[in-house]
C-alpha cells in the first residue's frame, strides 16, 4: 500500500477541512451521521466517489484510477475516543487471473492532509484462502506513514492482523471502538472484538474520520454513525527517564524486572535487572511518548541453569508514572508489558 503524504495545499478542499475541524474545537457533536445520498461532505484524495444504491442500500461508492491510497475525509469529524460504526461491502473489479487481495477500511484520528491516520481494514479476497497465512491476513491494523503492515508484520507476527468469515459483494457491519490508546474492531453485530490492538501507534490523538478503498475495485458505504465519548486523559510527551517496575506476560509465562532509563532527545539508554539477567544495557528510541527498548537476555532452556542468549524488546507508550505495550523475547516469548515508576 503505498502512503498517502505532502497533499497539502496540492488537494482541493483540504484546507477547507481544516478550518472546519478547527472551528468545531472544544464543541464536539456527540453523534454524527452520513446517509451518504450525495457528496457533499467528502474531500477526495486520490479518488473517485458516487452516490448510488448498492445491495438495496444507499451509499457512497470508491473507486479509483492511480495506485496511490484512496482516501475520503469526512467533512466536520473531529473523533479522539467513541465508537465508528458503518456498513462496508467489497466488490473486486480486476480481469480474473489478476490477484486482488481487496482492501476496505475506515481511518480514523486522520490530519486533514492525509498525511497521518489510524486505520482498521478488511481484505475479504484473503478469507478463504488456501493458505493459514493468507487467511491470517484477513482482517488488519496499520498506522500511517510509520507503522505500516509489512512493518507491524514483520516486527509483531500475528499481533495486528487476524482471520475472520468475510465476503466480497455482501454488506458487513464494522464497529470501531476507541478508548485512549486502545481499539477494538467488531463485525457484523459480533460481542467478540475480531482484532485488539492495544497500544494504537500513531502519535496523533485526535483527527478525522475517513473512508479508505484501493484500486482494481469498487468500494461502497452506508449507515456511518460515529459517536463521541469523553477521552482517556492520556496525552503525549511523557518523559522515559527514571527507574521503572516492569511486568510481563507473556506465552511463556510471567516476567519481572526493572528498567532504569535516561533520554537524550529520541534516544534512551539504561539498564535492566531482573529475571533474565543482570544489569543488561538497554537501548532504543522514544518518539513524542512512544519507546522501542531492545537488550540481551539469558533464556533458561532448563532446569540445570542452562541458558541461551536472546534478545528482548518492548515496545509501547509511557503516559505519566505509567508504561505498557507490546513485549516479546525473540523466537522464545511475546505477549504484554507494564510498568510503573519507582518513587
Amino acid at each position: 500500500m503505498s502512503r498517502i503524504a505532502g497533499l497539502a495545499g496540492k488537494i482541493p478542499g483540504v484546507f477547507a477541512i481544516a478550518m472546519t475541524w478547527a472551528s468545531v474545537g472544544s464543541a464536539i457533536a456527540k453523534g454524527q451521521t452520513f446517509a451518504f445520498v450525495d457528496t457533499k461532505d467528502l474531500v477526495l484524495i486520490n479518488t473517485k466517489a458516487d452516490p448510488v444504491e448498492y445491495k438495496g442500500r444507499k451509499a457512497i461508492r470508491l473507486t479509483k484510477d492511480v495506485e496511490k491510497d484512496g482516501f475520503v475525509l469526512l467533512k466536520g469529524t473531529d473523533f479522539q475516543d467513541g465508537t465508528i460504526e458503518a456498513d462496508i461491502a467489497l466488490k473486486i473489479t480486476t480481469p480474473p487471473g489478476v490477484r486482488m487481495p481487496g482492501f476496505v477500511g475506515i481511518a480514523f484520528r486522520a490530519r486533514p492532509d492525509g498525511s497521518r491516520y489510524e486505520l482498521f481494514y478488511l481484505r475479504p479476497g484473503n478469507s478463504h484462502a488456501e493458505d493459514q497465512a493468507m487467511r491470517n491476513h484477513s482482517v488488519q491494523y496499520s498506522s500511517e506513514p510509520d507503522f505500516g503492515w509489512e512493518r507491524l508484520r514483520r516486527q509483531w507476527p500475528s499481533v495486528y492482523e487476524s482471520h475472520e468469515e468475510l465476503q466480497t459483494e455482501t454488506w458487513m457491519k464494522v464497529k470501531i471502538d476507541v478508548k485512549g490508546r486502545s481499539a477494538r474492531l467488531y463485525l457484523n453485530g459480533s460481542e467478540q472484538p475480531s482484532l485488539i490492538v492495544d497500544g494504537l501507534k500513531g502519535e496523533d490523538l485526535r483527527g478525522g474520520v475517513a473512508l479508505w478503498g484501493y484500486q482494481g475495485e469498487e468500494a461502497y458505504f452506508s449507515n456511518l454513525r460515529i459517536t463521541n465519548s469523553t477521552p482517556l486523559p492520556v496525552k503525549n510527551g511523557s518523559e522515559a527517564s527514571g527507574s521503572w517496575q516492569v511486568k510481563c506476560a507473556t506465552d511463556a509465562g510471567p516476567i519481572q524486572g526493572a528498567l532504569d532509563l535516561k533520554r537524550d532527545g529520541n534516544k534512551v539508554t539504561g539498564s535492566w535487572s531482573g529475571e533474565l539477567g543482570k544489569d543488561r544495557s538497554v537501548t532504543g528510541t522514544w518518539r513524542n511518548g512512544y519507546v522501542e527498548l531492545s537488550f540481551n537476555v539469558d533464556w533458561p532452556l532448563d532446569d540445570k541453569g542452562t541458558v541461551a542468549p536472546a534478545v528482548a524488546t518492548l515496545a509501547g507508550w509511557f503516559d505519566g508514572d505509567s508504561a505498557g505495550g507490546r513485549a516479546k523475547v525473540e523466537g522464545r516469548a511475546d505477549g504484554r508489558w507494564s510498568a510503573t515508576r519507582k518513587p
